[in-house]
């Protein structure tokens, strides 16, 4: 595995899950009939990349772990962020198939979807947060500066 696939990959979900959730809210919300059918299948195919990229991110993730000698505080940020990305990953993995097949893609979504994915989008947000933490404050998987010779 090439080092460094998940930060690279992690933006993708998040940001896809988000803008799935902005758009099926603004196509629920919008009076125009047309551009209501343009934000569901943009929504709709943002959910579904959300998905399908929440499958690579979890996987370079589980990936990443190999090998990883971390201390204890560090251990259990990271297996909070884990929890967080297993829950978050099925999470959009089903609210995708529940709009992807259950529905017309073009269709207004129903209230119930758009709050779901609304939460959704927020745990993924919360989920990006810790994986955060776990680089800022607990330096995981941070290279040391190599110092240049004189």
């Amino acid at each position: 595995m090439i080092p460094g696939w998940h930060p690279l990959l992690v933006h993708f979900p998040v940001a896809l899950a988000i803008s799935a959730a902005v758009a099926l809210a603004a196509a629920r919300g919008v009076r125009d009939e047309r551009l209501a059918r343009s934000l569901a299948i943009a929504g709709t195919w943002n959910l579904i990349g959300a998905a399908v990229m929440a499958l690579f991110a979890i996987g370079t993730g589980i990936a990443a772990l190999a090998g990883l000698e971390v201390g204890a505080a560090a251990h259990a940020a990271i297996f909070v962020h884990v929890k967080w990305a297993m829950l978050t990953s099925t999470a959009t993995m089903l609210l995708a198939v529940w709009r992807g097949a259950g529905q017309a893609h073009d269709s207004r979504p129903g209230r119930g979807l758009v709050i779901a994915v609304l939460i959704a989008g927020a745990a993924m947000a919360i989920t990006a947060y810790r994986g955060d933490l776990n680089v800022y404050r607990y330096g995981v998987a941070v290279a040391r500066p190599v110092r240049a010779s004189r």
